[in-house]
């Protein structure tokens, strides 16, 4: 064996030490992220069958103190989870519900900041000069920009008639594109310079047909890794816009917003917090675990260690 195949051997065993963990990671991840796909296609039926809804309201499941009547925060056979204090409403139905908003936000905002940041991180990569010194020079302003500050204004500004899915959706997508951009920019950089885009180019094919046709495919692994680990982070801005107050407006079901209201009554009905709240901590951690695994199984290289 020489020294070389000596060396490899052990990355080898390591690579294949690493399989069955990425192969698991993307089953378990991509089977949370279903569940929770089925649960938000499937809110409607599932709360026609016990005939709730998180809009109604069921003051027969309160008991003294407005707090929920019976075990575990008036868990029964009409209410799954339980309802909530004040107002009992049928907290499954939140849930549920919620899936729909969180789901919704987090992709739709998801592809909007990929489409953008994919746009102007070819153009940026593929045009070094002035082209991309103005798009690099954007997304340092968009890096820099205090988007918390912002979003909280806006939500001040903008009339409460505007449907605040859409207003978070726009905010959330317009505002993540700078480090898709980046990210594109440099393997656009890399790209541009390899045997097929260099031959392409000599051939006389257009920058248009370069980036679409030879530059783009390649970079599709990366921007679908890139989007499955960038939608738990706009789930997660969502529940934390709507934790504060400037999110989701009631009576809409959103889980941050649950998640605040809970906070005050996690003594007397601790349910009322922990179903929103492991509902928000496995759906982003079933994307982050998907995210992982097929970021793994497109470049293996990145389970192996030294």
């Amino acid at each position: 064996m020489t020294d070389a195949t000596a060396k490899a051997a052990p990355k080898a065993g390591k690579t294949a030490a690493r399989s069955p963990f990425r192969r698991s990671s993307i089953v378990v991840g991509g089977a949370i992220v279903l569940f929770f796909v089925l649960l938000a296609v499937l809110a409607g039926p599932l709360s026609a069958i016990t005939g709730n809804d998180p809009y109604a309201e069921h003051p027969e499941a309160l008991g003294a103190g407005s707090v929920p009547a019976g075990f575990g925060g008036g868990i029964s056979a009409r209410h799954w989870f339980g309802v909530t204090p004040l107002r009992g409403v049928d907290l499954f139905s939140i849930v549920a519900y919620g899936s729909r908003i969180s789901l919704g936000i987090g992709v739709v905002s998801s592809v909007i900041s990929l489409v953008i940041g994919v746009a102007l991180g070819l153009l940026a990569g593929y045009f070094p000069g002035l082209v991309d010194a103005l798009i690099s020079r954007t997304m340092d302003v968009f890096f820099g920009f205090p988007f918390l500050i912002f979003a909280i204004a806006l939500s001040a500004v903008v009339p409460q008639s505007f449907p605040r899915p859409v207003l978070l959706t726009l905010v959330l997508g317009f505002f993540g594109w700078p480090g898709i951009a980046r990210l594109v920019r440099g393997q656009t950089l890399t790209l541009s310079k390899r045997n097929f885009a260099v031959a392409s180019k000599v051939m006389g094919a257009s920058p248009a047909h370069v980036l679409w046709h030879q530059i783009l495919p390649n970079l599709m692994p990366l921007l679908i890794v890139n989007i499955t680990l960038s939608i738990p982070g706009r789930i997660g801005a969502e529940a934390g816009l709507s934790f504060l107050g400037v999110g989701m407006n009631p009576p809409t079901p959103s889980w941050g917003r649950s998640i605040s209201d809970a906070v005050q009554w996690a003594l007397v009905d601790p349910m009322y917090l922990i179903f929103p709240g492991a509902a928000l901590f496995l759906l982003t951690f079933g994307f982050n675990l998907l995210g992982d695994g097929l970021s793994d199984a497109i470049d293996p290289r990145k389970g192996v260690r030294a």
